[in-house]
């Protein structure tokens, strides 16, 4: 069973930053593929960023150039470095195993991401 704990939200002005962390278990991190979604309340949940288990990354089009997806695998997490953030990036972002995962499957409780002036 795998297991993810997400850390790092909070609230910050338009134009702030933060750094979120997802540390995982249960799982070969290593070996898997690693994503960043977000939600907000009335939407489907959506792709943020991912990176593969060689550190091709991918994201979405409304964080490209503000947002960085790495890992460190001797800790087993990964990270999503948010820059420039705007009042849309306002929402629950989850962490997730894989480079598809499906909504059936096993969520942590996110960290919420607040950006107001």
């Amino acid at each position: 069973q795998v297991q993810l704990v997400e850390s790092g939200g909070g609230s910050v002005q338009p134009g702030g930053s933060l750094r979120l962390s997802c540390k995982t278990s249960g799982t070969f991190f290593s070996f898997i593929g690693m994503g960043w979604y977000r939600q907000t309340p009335g939407n489907q949940r959506e792709m943020v960023a991912t990176i593969t288990i060689d550190g091709d990354t991918n994201y979405a089009d409304f964080v490209k150039g503000r947002f960085t997806i790495s890992r460190d695998n001797s800790k087993n997490t990964v990270y999503l470095e948010m820059r420039s953030l705007e009042p849309d990036d306002t929402a629950v972002y989850y962490c997730q195993t894989g480079l598809a995962p499906s909504p059936s499957d096993s969520w942590g409780q996110g960290t919420q991401v607040t950006v107001s002036s």
